[in-house]
């Protein structure tokens, strides 16, 4: 009839199977727009709402994979008794290089210029002699050279060859001429400073020269300036004509000196200390064979890991182990340092509270879960100079099973070959030094001598665009300690946080230590 056929007339856009909506549930029509259960007023709210909720469900299932894996995502590496397990890493291209390097423009400039005339007085006019016992380890007696040929300069006196005094930890006897040229040293400093191999013949006191008060300078300050020499040591010298000085450990500042004093002392440092041909020759076979282990020019890391017995020890931080292990530590804790130890009983906050500061030194598997972190890959070769690490081959297995080409010079070398080195630990220590010194990156673990004048040397020599690692220990032990930081954001951390810390020349500040950063005024604007 005519009333039907209008009607159908006036909803043209309704579809032919209209009818077959009513067997849908009417929660479900509602749902699909086919019918609208409130006003017409509220229709147009009710549909924004409904593509809002379609966005929001389109977005979760497209993120759902990434939720996934971050739900899943290793909390930085498994640890599977003694292995550790860290996801693999992508090798980023400036692995082998110092991404800063094209912003450096220094080159080193301590050596006396050509032009320069010698100033040392004749030897009739010296002011006296002194005579130095170089205490510690090889790189701390290398720092108390340097310093001695500075004061001999500041005070215009000659200086007796410095004896390696026997180190309590070490237990060596080398004498200056088993580790260094003394030719190369006396005949590239004369120009600077007169230098005798022995104490004068016409001297009868020899004995005496560090037994008698009278013939001993002590109670130097710690970092004292050109100034205190002056005036409180060379009146003694002139007045005994030979004094002994001890202890003679950082006992000449760097901001309180002449700056050609520091630059002496780099002249020094850089320079005139030589080692002798046989441990260079050895150094550089080193260097090769760790380059061509698996294929011939391949780049290699130096670690100089510390985590000796008696680092750990002083160190007075708070490590993983057993707890008998904790028992013997606390009591060698307390046998060699006991003015520290007291009762121990303050100890754990205090281990907290450097471990904070970053004041500890790195475990072995701490320091392997920053290289994964950076970039390194189980193929990446690492020289390893350290000391015997304490807590031995179960402390070692984190960074071995991460990094499994990993070697120290008595792996490297034949039996044969490093016996000759075994006279004296410091030669053993000049080779471990020359090794990481030619390496293409050198990573520390902690502070001390060897990896300052490491750090310093490859900066000096230009070495500096390639990369020296200095880890962020305070940031690590945050990272590191944190349950909820995933792997990924672990990573970039720690890639962001190392970027400024490769090794690059830095503008000096008050205070600064000249042998890690011999910028100012060991070198100059290229």
């Amino acid at each position: 009839d005519d009333d039907g056929k209008d009607a159908h007339r006036s909803s043209p856009l309704l579809p032919h199977h209209h009818h077959h909506k009513q067997l849908l549930p009417s929660p479900l029509r509602s749902l699909l727009a086919l019918e609208d259960p409130r006003p017409p007023t509220a229709s147009l709210s009710y549909r924004i709402l409904l593509a809002v909720l379609a966005l929001l469900l389109l977005a979760a299932l497209f993120s759902a994979p990434s939720l996934w894996s971050s739900f899943n995502a290793p909390y930085l590496c498994q640890k599977e008794g003694i292995t550790l397990h860290c996801p693999q890493t992508k090798e980023p291209l400036s692995l082998w290089e110092n991404p800063r390097a094209a912003t450096a423009s220094w080159k080193p400039c301590a050596e006396r210029r050509s032009d320069e005339p010698s100033d040392v007085p004749p030897e009739n006019e010296t002011s006296g002699y002194i005579f130095i016992h170089a205490e510690g380890g090889l790189n701390q007696q290398r720092i108390a050279i340097c310093n001695a040929v500075a004061i001999a300069k500041i005070m215009e006196a000659t200086l007796i060859l410095p004896v390696l005094k026997q180190d309590q930890i070490w237990k060596d006897q080398t004498k200056f001429e088993d580790i260094f040229d003394v030719d190369h040293f006396i005949n590239y400093l004369k120009d600077d400073v007169r230098i005798v191999r022995d104490i004068p013949d016409w001297f009868t006191e020899k004995d005496e020269l560090f037994t008698s008060i009278k013939r001993t300078v002590k109670n130097i300050p710690k970092y004292a300036s050109a100034q205190f020499y002056i005036d409180n040591v060379l009146p003694r010298i002139k007045e005994k004509t030979i004094m002994s000085i001890k202890p003679f450990v950082d006992r000449l500042g760097y901001d309180n000196v002449p700056m050609e004093i520091n630059r002496l002392r780099c002249r020094v440092n850089y320079h005139a200390l030589k080692f002798l041909p046989d441990i260079e020759e050895m150094a550089d076979k080193l260097a090769t064979k760790m380059r061509n282990r698996t294929s011939s020019g391949n780049p290699y890391m130096a670690l100089h890991l510390r985590y000796e017995k008696g680092m750990v020890g002083l160190s007075f931080c708070d490590f993983a182990g057993t707890r008998e292990e904790k028992v013997m530590m606390a009591a060698y804790r307390q046998k060699e340092w006991p003015r520290r130890f007291k009762n121990g009983s303050h100890l754990w906050p205090l281990a907290l509270q450097k471990r904070k500061e970053g004041r500890c030194p790195l475990e072995p598997g701490e320091i392997a879960v920053i290289l994964r972190a950076l970039g390194y890959t189980r193929e990446t070769q690492i020289y390893v100079a350290s000391g015997q690490v304490y807590g031995g081959k179960n402390r070692m297995a984190p960074l071995r099973n991460m990094f499994p080409n990993l070697v120290t010079k008595e792996e490297l070398a034949s039996t044969a070959e490093m016996e000759h080195f075994r006279k004296h630990v410091t030669s053993l220590a000049a080779l471990d030094f020359l090794v990481c010194l030619k390496s293409d990156v050198f990573v520390m673990t902690h502070g001390g001598n060897f990896a300052k004048l490491i750090m310093g040397a490859r900066r000096y020599s230009g070495r500096h665009r390639l990369k020296s690692i200095k880890p962020d220990k305070g940031l690590m032990s945050k990272s590191l300690g944190d349950p909820y930081l995933a792997w990924a954001s672990f990573a970039e951390d720690v890639v962001i946080s190392h970027q400024a810390r490769a090794g690059l020349p830095e503008p000096t500040f008050p205070g600064y230590d000249l042998w890690e950063n011999p910028l100012t005024p060991c070198m100059c604007r290229a």
